[in-house]
């Protein structure tokens, strides 16, 4: 494996002319490439290569290209550029609306549950074969660009390539006790301030990522004969929402105060009481409320600009005809709703993504109803790229997936911080179920109720027994929440025995 550490050193202006200019000098020069080498085999189709833009908490209700259903004003033209070209899926989840364990089951195809990796602790390591080694045993170049934050070190994943790799440092996240439920003292507060206008570039970590990625692709990509993925995978719009002047100008009207509050039923549920107890994000004030939600607006803005950056080198560079281009993100942000902020929820706005695709095999300008997950998005890749996948990894690929399929489930999982045990949610058409262990299930009907205001599970209790069973089809929720307690204690032990306790 070639892994390019922090320190690479390619400049890149942020008005991007000399990028521009740079570009399309390489472009012009792949001309020759573009009429030999893989053409030569005789008219066979050549598998497509992937390229797939992970961004970090971005709520798709929060997007033009999802019609923006908050009417934030939101600008996210390349996210709509990319919906005309391909094909939008309406009704996107994530694994578990947490870093670590969302990326790590994406990354080894197999549910969090399964995998064991519950939450953003990283304590302990394992070696679940990634789909980068994997697709690497079969003649794939895999490349992954920017955060890992995975059960194991970049190093030791498979990829083909690693460029500026960010592990999460040990053991990460420490405050996982749920029984009794940690709770981080101050950092309500802090987080609430971190809003505004930056001094200096705030996207510099994500420019140095993007810019990684464009010169792999103008300068290793095309000289390879097999295919290829490349994974890019920016921060934003994960808070702090610190951005420039010219996005925080762009948003005057961005600071308005969420549509639904603590208020609601939702927000009293007890898990959306544990985990604003857990934040203490009731400490933050209506200014702070204010300008959190201005600067994701802005933050989200950026991370339109970061997927318009990699179309424009696709572009010049003459690959993005046979290139799968997938945007997505790791989970959502709930940003206020029901008092809730960041993830670690499996209300819409946490456990949601954004998932637009274009390319070889997909419809442009479809719009597709069925619920899907981003392990469909992993299983995508092999299909494209004309690879074997290990049976049991869950998922298919979305290339097969029908614009409506009110039978199909979509099944989601949380495990980690601020939850007092293990909860579940299953999505099959209109209808979604919450599962919690030790706490009222909720079922809701997103047809007609679309910001889960009214719990449905006495009125249509075959429907949550319907959605219930979908679930132990999967898994056993007890059994798995007493796995995942027990699991949990032996990180706490490990935490403490390895001196990372404060």
């Amino acid at each position: 494996m070639i892994c390019l550490q922090a320190g690479f050193t390619r400049s890149m202006s942020r008005e991007g002319p000399s990028r521009r200019k740079f570009l399309k000098e390489a472009g012009g020069a792949l001309g020759a490439w573009a009429c030999s080498g893989l053409r030569a085999s005789a008219g066979a189709k050549r598998p497509a290569n992937v390229l797939i833009l992970m961004s970090d908490e971005h709520n798709p209700l929060y997007s033009s290209a999802y019609a923006d259903p908050y009417n934030s004003g939101v600008e996210t033209p390349n996210m709509a550029r990319l919906a005309r070209m391909g094909t939008l899926f309406e009704n996107a989840y994530c694994p578990s609306p947490l870093c670590s364990p969302s990326r790590s089951a994406f990354v080894s195809g197999r549910w969090v549950h399964d995998i064991q990796v519950y939450s953003n602790c990283n304590v302990f390591q394992f070696d679940h074969p990634t789909y980068g080694k994997v697709l690497q045993g079969q003649g794939v170049y895999t490349v992954h660009v920017g955060k890992t934050d995975f059960y194991n070190r970049a190093a030791s994943l498979g990829f083909s390539q690693m460029i500026l790799p960010g592990d999460r440092a040990l053991p990460g996240d420490t405050a996982i006790s749920r029984h009794p439920l940690a709770i981080r003292h101050g950092e309500g507060e802090t987080r609430g301030q971190g809003y505004g206008v930056a001094a200096k570039n705030p996207f510099a970590s994500d420019d140095r990522v993007v810019a990684g990625a464009e010169e792999w692709l103008t300068t290793q990509a095309p000289n390879l004969r097999q295919p290829w993925t490349l994974a890019v995978n920016i921060l934003k719009p994960h808070f702090p929402q610190i951005v420039t002047q010219d996005l925080w100008d762009l948003y005057p009207q961005g600071g308005s105060l969420p549509p639904y509050g603590v208020e609601k039923a939702s927000a009293q549920h007890p898990f959306a009481l544990a985990l604003r107890r857990h934040f203490e994000t009731g400490e933050m004030s209506e200014a702070q409320i204010r300008g959190l939600r201005r600067g994701y607006l802005g933050c989200v803005t950026e991370a339109d600009r970061q997927l318009g950056k990699l179309l424009e080198v696709l572009e010049h560079t003459g690959q993005l005809e046979n290139t799968v281009v997938a945007y997505t993100s790791d989970h959502g942000e709930m940003l206020g709703k029901f008092g809730m902020w960041w993830k670690c929820s499996l209300y819409e706005d946490s456990a949601r993504v954004p998932l637009i695709v274009a390319g070889p095999g997909f419809t442009p300008g479809a719009r597709v109803k069925t619920p899907v997950s981003t392990m469909d998005l992993q299983a995508t890749i092999f299909k494209a790229v004309g690879a074997k996948r290990p049976t049991n990894w869950a998922g298919s690929p979305l290339q097969t997936v029908r614009l409506d399929d009110p039978g199909r489930v979509l099944f989601c999982e949380y495990h980690g911080h601020g939850a007092p045990a293990s909860c579940y949610l299953l999505r099959k058409g209109a209808w979604k179920l919450i599962y919690y262990l030790g706490a009222p299930k909720q079922l809701f009907n997103l047809e007609t109720d679309p910001n889960e205001l009214q719990n449905l599970a006495e009125e249509h209790p075959g429907k949550a027994g319907e959605l219930e069973q979908d679930l132990r089809r999967i898994c056993s929720p007890e059994v798995e929440n007493q796995r995942t307690e027990e699991f949990i204690q032996k990180q706490l032990t490990a935490i403490r025995e390895r001196g990372f306790s404060k």
